[in-house]
């Protein structure tokens, strides 16, 4: 009689999303899961992500090891807490974006940040209830607990009230901005390719602390031309910032990865003003992409991008203009920037985290 595969289950509902952080990562860690689960110490485990049916824009990876079915009938977050259990029922459930259902009891949550506790101003009151339930939930129903940085880890217990050791910490890649080609029709439409500019990526939420570099471009105008903000504002989770007026600032809104690399590439430097990240992606993306870093000295981001940026009180407008001329008048400061960034994001790849994250899955299951 042959031995019956285990069941292992993944909440795909991510790839039926616009592609923000979470869904970034993951997609990325799935596709590096793929490739390495193709071994025969793998022979054993059936790999099954799960999706909502019918669904109107769904990415679908070419995995080879990983199937997607979809099931259920239902959509959103009835889909999540109702469909995807029963059709995960006889298995293992993989949580990778936050939250999953409360009605399983053999899952493995990836919780990100505790973001919705520390800085709840930043969130609409439907997401910070939903999302504050559902973490509570999944911190005490048996399920294990993995997030992406020690800062995270620490957050998490404080708030979920968790003890440290029970909570795992995976951290990300950055590779994944080099597959694409730089695409610098970005620059051509926003007439930047022979203007000196900082470049900032994120939404409009508050913590994400936009406005603190607008306010410090006014400070060092003598060196400073161009402020180009990427990114979405997803005002539908986020409480927006007012609008920032301002002749010097260029708003490009949503950018493809071929774009965003153009953008790194060509910035004079990179600046994450941010109050509060669990782990803080696009400062690697920029290292990774030669462009040199400034970084808030706040939460996670001195623990990921390490002495390889130059780093500013997020609090402080005057000392933000303070480091924003320092990158912007000194050659040198640019280039050790960018001999550091380099060696420090090739430190955090999407491999290394799929070998990480197998680890810890398959110690738990024994």
């Amino acid at each position: 009689m042959k031995n019956r595969k285990q069941n292992i289950y993944i909440n795909g509902r991510f790839l039926t999303q616009p592609k923000t952080g979470v869904q970034r990562f993951a997609e990325e860690l799935l596709n590096e899961v793929d490739r390495l689960v193709s071994g025969p110490e793998y022979a054993n485990y059936r790999f099954t992500c799960l999706v909502p049916p019918n669904s109107d824009e769904i990415r679908l990876p070419a995995w080879q090891n990983i199937a997607i079915k979809d099931c259920g009938r239902l959509k959103g977050n009835l889909w999540e807490q109702i469909d995807l259990p029963f059709n995960a029922r006889k298995g293992v459930l993989v949580d990778l974006c936050n939250i999953g259902p409360v009605f399983h009891f053999s899952q493995i949550s990836v919780i990100h940040d505790a973001s919705v506790f520390a800085v709840p101003e930043a969130y609409s009151r439907t997401f910070r209830l939903k999302y504050k339930f559902i973490y509570f939930v999944l911190a005490h129903n048996g399920s294990k607990i993995l997030t992406i940085s020690q800062f995270s880890k620490k957050e998490l217990s404080r708030f979920l009230r968790v003890p440290e050791e029970k909570i795992n910490v995976l951290t990300e890649g950055c590779e994944h901005i080099l597959r694409n080609q730089a695409d610098d029709s970005i620059l051509e439409k926003f007439s930047l390719g022979k203007q000196a500019y900082f470049l900032v990526v994120g939404s409009a939420s508050r913590h994400k602390n936009l406005s603190i570099v607008v306010e410090a471009m006014r400070g060092c105008e003598e060196v400073f031309l161009k402020l180009v903000i990427a990114g979405g504002s997803f005002e539908k989770v986020f409480q927006s910032e007012e609008s920032i007026p301002s002749l010097n600032v260029v708003r490009v809104g949503y950018v493809t990865d071929g774009q965003l690399r153009s953008l790194y590439e060509n910035a004079l430097g990179f600046v994450f003003p941010s109050l509060y990240e669990g782990f803080g992606l696009p400062p690697l993306e920029a290292m990774i992409c030669g462009c040199p870093v400034l970084v808030s000295n706040r939460a996670s981001l001195p623990e990921v991008c390490g002495e390889a940026a130059l780093y500013f009180d997020p609090a402080s407008a005057e000392d933000v203009a303070d480091k924003l001329r320092q990158l912007a008048t000194s050659h040198r400061l640019r280039d050790d920037l960018r001999e550091k960034g380099l060696e420090r994001a090739w430190q955090f790849t999407w491999e290394e985290t799929a070998r990480k994250f197998l680890q810890i899955f398959f110690a738990e299951q024994h």
